[in-house]
């Protein structure tokens, strides 16, 4: 069982998870892209309670722009630090975000939406799994 620290741009914001991530990998879609200002956002998935703000609570900006999304970034420098999911009871924390985790992606999601095709072997889901409310469909790499 590892714990792993992020931060913030500036350090004002510290956090730790804890555990094993539920999921790693890529997503595609616009508000990922717009939010990260990449072509492509890498993410871990870890149950909410092994996300813990140490440092800087107060100073955590929240903006949902959809109830599935509430991204949450350092007031001080705007650095971006998770993104809470709660209809699928899950965190997501930037895989940038945590310098000492093995980032081991499994899964390409939202690829229907790709500005930036990725020949890596991995699947490439259209949308979401089945389990997560998507429709499984898997897309050619």
């Amino acid at each position: 069982m590892g714990e792993y620290k992020g931060r913030c741009f500036c350090g004002a914001v510290e956090f730790t998870v804890s555990g094993e991530p539920v999921a790693m990998g890529y997503c595609h879609c616009e508000s990922c892209r717009h939010w990260s200002a990449g072509p492509v956002n890498a993410f871990s998935l870890w149950q909410p309670t092994a996300v813990k703000v140490t440092k800087g609570a107060n100073n955590i900006g929240t903006y949902n722009k959809t109830p599935v999304s509430y991204r949450k970034w350092c007031k001080t420098c705007g650095g971006h630090v998770f993104t809470e999911h709660p209809p699928l009871k899950l965190t997501d924390v930037f895989a940038a975000m945590l310098p000492g985790l093995k980032f081991q992606p499994a899964v390409h999601v939202n690829y229907q939406e790709s500005v930036l095709r990725i020949r890596d072997g991995l699947p490439k889901m259209k949308d979401f799994p089945k389990e997560m409310g998507g429709s499984g469909a898997v897309l050619p790499e």
